[in-house]
């Protein structure tokens, strides 16, 4: 994907407007994990750096288009001032006479952090009135929210019509890594799938059937494959709608010389509780009242064994019950074995996400992903609309 460098840019003196993705969770008034922040400082500090003046505009949760006062930015000023050595201001209004003063008396070096863009309805809305009032903000517009991208909002994709747009680094990084996987991957290419729900990777799954080598699937998703191949499940978490496809995917894999691994031992649980009774069960399947809630050790040591002699290595959803210790195992223990892997090694995913930081072995993985819903768009082979109004336009 060919996107202007934004290294190469003359940005000095100038105003730029950055969408930066600070949707952090916030407690008592404070910024609890401050993560997003920090991977978009390289960003930050590149333009000030090269002389920029910054507006920084995010969201933060669900506002519902109105102004709430529990989805302010203000911890988010806070905990950015103790990120950045730059001064910082913040604006109590995102459009309008007072935010476009704060933004041109800014001097090179300084950043203005913007009020929540949801408490605009039109912000999601894309509304182009909109996307005209943030472009008197600024004269140069930099996307740095690869987590927003598959959203087509005002400032994800509107604005970058009205303004040079270009990728931040945290943008590129994440389009260059994802996009390096699904078309150059080394092999042999293994691809951990796992989470609740099927319906919600299935589209994934499909996609990546014609470009790995491995398909390992795990978590409440496997039972659906399981029962597709008559093994009992149980009372475990079923989706009937598709049972026929899970059946055809496994049958397509075989075709296409795909490995596709199930797995072939479970922990089970009387009920879905974290003090619940368990048991290990193989093969023969999942006894009835009860339910899957992990996989099992045999099942442990086939992903591992194949994890191992990989060369990529994609990994979104846990393997299990992961916020329970007890039906942890198997998401911690697939999150050792890619980071033990040599392998070019690429993790998405909220759970997948947290099984590495609480493994302890985050520093080993090539690249945790950001994305949420826009890695997912993107490995389904989706085009995402914040990325697209990148892209050099034609003359």
């Amino acid at each position: 994907m060919n996107l202007p460098l934004l290294e190469e840019q003359d940005i000095k003196g100038k105003r730029v407007f950055v969408r930066v993705d600070f949707n952090v969770p916030v407690e008592n008034g404070k910024a609890t994990d401050v993560t997003r922040i920090e991977k978009t400082i390289p960003t930050i500090d590149l333009l000030l750096k090269k002389g920029g003046k910054l507006i920084l505009g995010s969201h933060l949760g669900r506002p519902k288009g109105g102004v709430d006062p529990k989805y302010s930015m203000r911890p988010v000023f806070d905990a950015l001032q103790s990120l950045t050595k730059a001064k910082v201001y913040f604006s109590e209004s995102v459009i309008g006479a007072d935010a476009v003063k704060m933004a041109k008396d800014l001097k090179e070096g300084e950043i203005l952090l913007l009020e929540n863009l949801r408490f605009h309805k039109e912000e999601e809305e894309n509304a182009p009135s909109f996307c005209k009032e943030l472009a008197k903000l600024a004269e140069v517009y930099v996307n740095d929210a690869f987590g927003t991208a598959h959203r087509a909002h005002a400032s994800t994709e509107g604005l970058a019509h009205l303004l040079p747009a270009f990728a931040g680094l945290l943008m590129r990084k994440e389009i260059e890594m994802l996009g390096g996987l699904l078309a150059r991957p080394e092999r042999p290419f293994v691809a951990i799938v796992g989470g609740s729900k099927v319906s919600s990777k299935f589209a994934i799954l499909k996609n990546l059937l014609d470009k790995v080598d491995y398909l390992l699937i795990g978590g409440g998703m496997s039972y659906t494959f399981l029962k597709s191949r008559a093994v009992p499940i149980g009372n475990s978490l079923f989706e009937k709608e598709f049972e026929s496809q899970a059946f055809q995917l496994i049958d397509r894999a075989g075709v296409q010389g795909v490995d596709i691994q199930i797995p072939t031992d479970h922990i089970i649980a009387d009920k879905f509780e974290a003090n619940a009774k368990t048991k290990s069960v193989d093969k023969m399947g999942i006894l009835d009242g009860w339910m899957g809630m992990d996989i099992g050790p045999k099942t442990i040591d086939t992903y591992c064994k194949i994890i191992k002699d990989a060369k990529t290595i994609l990994w979104n959803g846990p393997m299990g019950v992961f916020e329970m210790d007890k039906f942890a195992k198997g998401t911690l223990e697939i999150a050792k074995a890619v980071s033990k892997s040599k392998a070019k090694s690429v993790v998405g995913g909220g759970d997948s996400i947290a099984a590495i930081n609480k493994a302890g072995v985050a520093d080993k993985i090539t690249h945790i992903s950001t994305g949420g819903g826009a890695s997912l768009e993107f490995l389904e082979g989706r085009s995402l609309p914040g990325v697209e109004c990148l892209l050099p336009k034609e003359r």
